[in-house]
């Protein structure tokens, strides 16, 4: 039977909360980047807690913090699949774990530029 043909079972969609937060565990265990990452996310919480930061800055937060974690979810996604494929040095896979890698430090970068704008002015 088909994916599409299979009726709704709302049991097979509490499932999937489930898979994801596996999903959450795993990287949590495995990735020491996403743990530096939920210390920063908790960081920005409390900053936007104590200076009581606006309904829009809490969305830029929000955003900011999501696109961080999904980059990460991404890249770690990338390198499992990478390193499965091909165990052993390759320079097109080094070449596809370096622009993954690229991708986190990008989405950070925006994350500190959005703290930045956000926070600095209201601690000055």
């Amino acid at each position: 039977m088909e994916k599409s043909d299979r009726k709704f079972s709302l049991k097979s969609r509490l499932n999937s909360f489930k898979y994801a937060f596996d999903g959450f565990k795993v990287l949590l265990k495995h990735e020491h980047n996403a743990r530096v990452h939920l210390v920063f996310t908790a960081f920005a919480v409390a900053m936007g807690t104590i200076l009581k930061i606006s309904a829009v800055e809490w969305a830029l937060v929000v955003f900011a913090i999501g696109f961080v974690f999904v980059t990460e979810i991404l890249n770690t996604c990338i390198e499992e699949v990478c390193d499965f494929i091909c165990a052993e040095q390759n320079s097109k896979i080094k070449k596809i774990k370096d622009l993954a890698a690229l991708a986190v430090l990008f989405s950070v970068i925006s994350a500190v530029i959005v703290g930045l704008v956000i926070f600095v002015p209201k601690m000055l």
